[in-house]
């Protein structure tokens, strides 16, 4: 299992003077150097975090995975074959959300995705994985086009009411996690992830690879540091940093 942190949010608060501090990519240099495997951005359409010149700054200093997040925009389809990822990880959007809301509705872009964007990535070295809740029948069609992943969307039971719902959505989790396996997909996980809820997905969840972690990381990194903060996750998932 491998741990990559989103940077999101230190461009977040640098955004809000634009005095360029703090930097995303020194924070992504010192992920990197406490033991993450690699660095995970979403730049957005409207740029409220990630910038372009940070992704192009990203991809000349990170030396593990980079997995650029992003909508199946042609602006960002050009950006993303520009800069050439390990991983691009499609995702809905909307310009009004706070954050990502829930997985890809895959009966409303599979045409598209068919025709227009996985096309774009033929033979080009990026792999490709679908942000998605864990429905059988989105999972059927990410097999069917050929993704090389899926990132499960975390976020329903990271934000469960009570012990019941959680348990549903774990079990949900559960049963995705065995059919992107068994569909021959890689099977990621984020979005709501932190230090509390972390384990009980680990210990439900079988054949996690990469687990993409941001807001709360960076939260907590406030007051321990980004150093501390990622080796903390490391040991809740037993790895050695």
């Amino acid at each position: 299992m491998r741990l990559l942190v989103n940077i999101d949010h230190i461009a977040t608060l640098r955004n809000a003077r634009g005095e360029g501090n703090p930097d995303p990519v020194e924070g992504a240099r010192v992920c990197e150097e406490a033991g993450a495997t690699g660095i995970v951005f979403h730049l957005r359409g409207d740029r409220r975090h990630i910038r372009d010149e940070d992704v192009y700054r990203l991809k000349d200093s990170i030396k593990g995975i980079l997995d650029f997040e992003m909508a199946a925009t042609d602006e960002m389809i050009g950006i993303c074959l520009d800069v050439k990822p390990d991983l691009c990880t499609l995702v809905p959007e909307g310009r009004e959300e706070l954050t990502t809301e829930g997985g890809l509705n895959m009966k409303h872009v599979y045409d598209d995705y068919e025709q227009r964007v996985f096309p774009a990535f033929k033979n080009t070295g990026i792999d490709i994985s679908l942000f998605l809740d864990p429905n059988p029948v989105d999972i059927e069609l990410a097999q069917k086009l050929g993704a090389d992943a899926v990132e499960l969307h975390t976020g329903t039971f990271a934000n469960a009411p009570d012990e019941a719902a959680r348990n549903k959505e774990l079990e949900r989790l559960r049963k995705g996690a065995e059919l992107i396996h068994e569909a021959g997909m890689i099977v990621n996980a984020g979005h709501g992830l932190n230090l509390e809820n972390l384990p009980l997905l680990i210990e439900h969840v079988p054949y996690l690879q990469d687990v993409s972690i941001g807001h709360a990381l960076i939260s907590t990194s406030l007051f321990w540091g980004l150093e501390r903060t990622v080796k903390e996750y490391l040991r809740l998932m037993n790895v050695d940093c």
